[in-house]
């Protein structure tokens, strides 16, 4: 089975999100965190992590990009029992059985995501219409040997 595994090709995720993801880690979408949000609250860093941001699976921290990777049956579960168990306690699911369905259900949007060769990128962005939280998803199939080229470069602002 293909799931998504955040990459870093740079550091700018440790300087735009309020919690960046690590490097590796299984991720989801993670919508569901900015379904009862205030936009106009948001300070810059969350309007990224909204915007742009994928959820790590470990740290529950955003990424910029996941690749698309292979993962075994029983590292799926494993996922699929992490976010049930954040699920419960960061967004108050009513019970456990109610946040595993949950997550599994989250679990495996992302892998229909993840229909693309293994080294695909993905990206998200996302927007607050009036009917709700509008995504969409770009695909960036891997160049050659499966490298990513770096595409920028952060150089580090000496005023700071």
């Amino acid at each position: 089975m293909k799931f998504a595994k955040t990459i870093h090709l740079d550091v700018s995720d440790a300087k735009a999100f309020p919690h960046a993801a690590r490097t590796g880690e299984w991720a989801v979408a993670g919508t569901f965190a900015f379904t009862e949000a205030e936009p106009r609250l948001f300070s810059n860093k969350e309007r990224l992590a909204f915007r742009n941001g994928w959820l790590g699976l470990e740290s529950f921290g955003r990424a910029t990009f996941v690749e698309v990777a292979l993962i075994p049956e029983q590292q799926f579960e494993d996922v699929v029992r992490r976010l049930g168990a954040h699920l419960r306690e960061a967004y108050r699911a009513p019970d456990m059985l109610a946040a595993v369905e949950a997550a599994r259900h989250e679990v495996k949007d992302m892998a229909g995501l993840c229909d693309h060769p293994a080294g695909t990128l993905l990206s998200i962005e996302r927007q607050f219409t009036d009917e709700g939280i509008d995504e969409i998803v770009r695909v960036i199939p891997p160049q050659g040997d499966g490298a990513h080229a770096r595409i920028w470069e952060v150089v580090e602002d000496k005023d700071t």
